[in-house]
């Protein structure tokens, strides 16, 4: 029903916010990696939105990106996710490092988010894993190799993102090699973006 709402803050708390759009404000529930990157009352921001109904609710969810708003969907159709769930997730972790843990296995890192438990995080690791394909691999071990252990980490973790943005894991890893590896991983995700998009 709703793509996406464009307005002025006008309230938050730190599961929500109130935006106005045409003197009509909507309340979104958020997480908190969206509120940090939306900043306080006053700003204008688009939120991507997603509306669940319900016999007794109608409840609207906002994202800060259309990468989040993806996310939120692939958890709230596994079975025992609910939004609630969803949001808790996509409040600890970012989409990117969400990807990055189905594609280790590390179950441990989902259970960080409140209310989600060993048996629902490993249910959640299980079913993405045939939807996230972010394996840190082949062409990706000739890029770590030349790096410092901690800029190796980073530069997995943005050729993941990369991946679970779509694209093939040569064309990710061929666009991060070309980075500075000092860069933090949000940095690079969004440096090799502007590269894949001019067809690197």
């Amino acid at each position: 029903m709703f793509y996406s709402i464009t307005g002025n803050i006008i309230a938050s708390d730190a599961s929500s916010v109130a935006v106005e759009c045409s003197g009509v404000a909507f309340k979104c529930n958020v997480s908190l990696n969206t509120l940090k990157k939306i900043g306080s009352t006053g700003n204008k921001v688009t939120l991507y939105t997603y509306l669940s109904v319900k016999e007794d609710a109608l409840d609207l969810f906002g994202f800060y990106d259309l990468q989040e708003l993806d996310c939120f969907k692939l958890l709230i159709a596994i079975s025992g996710v609910g939004p609630k769930a969803a949001l808790a997730v996509l409040s600890e972790m970012t989409p990117e490092r969400l990807a990055l843990a189905v594609s280790n296995g590390d179950h441990k890192a989902v259970t960080k988010a409140q209310g989600v438990g060993p048996k629902l995080a490993q249910r959640i690791v299980l079913e993405l894993k045939g939807k996230l394909s972010v394996d840190v691999s082949g062409d990706d071990t000739d890029v770590l190799s030349d790096y410092s252990e901690s800029a190796s980490a980073n530069i997995a973790e943005a050729v993941s993102a990369l991946q679970f943005l779509g694209y093939t894991q040569h064309d990710a890893s061929k666009a991060v090699r070309s980075l500075d590896a000092s860069l933090s991983v949000e940095d690079m995700i969004k440096k090799a973006l502007v590269l894949l998009s001019k067809n690197l």
